[in-house]
């Protein structure tokens, strides 16, 4: 092994190891697709040995990678835990605090509650992650998440902050285009929106009794904001959140009756970061502010 060995390619290595794919491990790391394989191609330099084999499904480990791994992951985890360390010894309650959440919720939920968090904690500044994918908090990738599901690591505190409620919604100029539905059934004969990889909306059609196939929907989007524009722009009945249909009066509500299990909300943060008083301040002022929108 070459004994200029960079062990700051340990993370990319164990990213690439995780997820797969270059994609999907530049995006976990928040680094270019070239960037992340060029760095897989100089640690397989620096140790002599191919680390990956590329096939059409993306990158498979060989023995090398295998043997590699839990040693690159020690090494992460000491690093991951001298950051938070860190951190918790910051007392100043001025700096950034990087908070990740879904897109619905950094584009439609956060950005009015961050207004009023920028009047009572004018000091802190906010770097806000926009992505369906869940952001680690152990590797430092945020200090605050937002998410949908329970994290299960005991080093992680989770406070259930709200239910996020969702319906069926469409603009008032497609209803007058094609009439209101006054039951479920009545779907079959209408524009609808919903998921392409992502089948809750149709697993849901089904459950209430309508015989629907995803061909037959007008626009499939996993995009959720994308889901939320084509409501608005009239293209068809969609199911999105209640607080995200709150923000166009145009768009009305449809089927009480047909209604989505609520999603529980869950603010998360590392139990060690919690001693940081500016991070501290952040969450305090969420948890309070996030119950109060749901």
């Amino acid at each position: 092994m070459n004994s200029n060995f960079d062990w700051s390619l340990v993370r990319s290595f164990i990213a690439a190891l995780e997820h797969g794919s270059l994609m999907g491990a530049a995006r976990a790391i928040g680094a270019s697709q070239p960037t992340l394989s060029r760095h897989i191609a100089e640690l397989e330099s620096q140790l002599g040995a191919v680390l990956f084999e590329r096939t059409g499904r993306g990158l498979q480990p060989t023995s090398a990678a295998l043997r590699l791994a839990d040693a690159a992951r020690v090494m992460q985890g000491g690093a991951d835990q001298l950051s938070r360390a860190l951190a918790a010894d910051e007392a100043d309650e001025r700096g950034t605090v990087r908070l990740s959440a879904s897109q619905p919720v950094a584009c439609f939920l956060l950005p009015p509650l961050l207004a009023q968090m920028r009047l009572a904690l004018p000091q802190v500044q906010v770097a806000l992650v926009s992505s369906n994918s869940v952001s680690n908090l152990l590797r430092r990738e945020a200090d605050i998440a937002l998410r949908m599901v329970q994290p299960e690591q005991a080093s992680l505190i989770a406070k259930r902050v709200g239910r996020v409620t969702l319906g069926a919604y469409a603009h008032r100029d497609y209803l007058a285009r094609r009439g209101t539905p006054r039951q479920p059934g009545d779907l079959q004969h209408h524009d609808l929106i919903a998921g392409d990889q992502d089948e809750q909306v149709l697993q849901g059609l089904r459950g209430a009794g309508l015989d629907v196939d995803k061909v037959v929907f007008a626009l499939r989007s996993d995009d959720l904001v994308v889901h939320w524009q084509a409501v608005r722009a009239g293209l068809g009945v969609g199911f999105v959140a209640d607080y995200v249909a709150a923000t166009d009066a145009a768009v009305t509500p449809l089927l009480p009756m047909l209604r989505v299990p609520p999603l529980p909300l869950w603010l998360v943060v590392h139990r060690e970061i919690r001693s940081n008083r500016r991070i501290r301040a952040v969450y305090d002022f969420l948890a309070q502010a996030l119950a109060r929108a749901l």
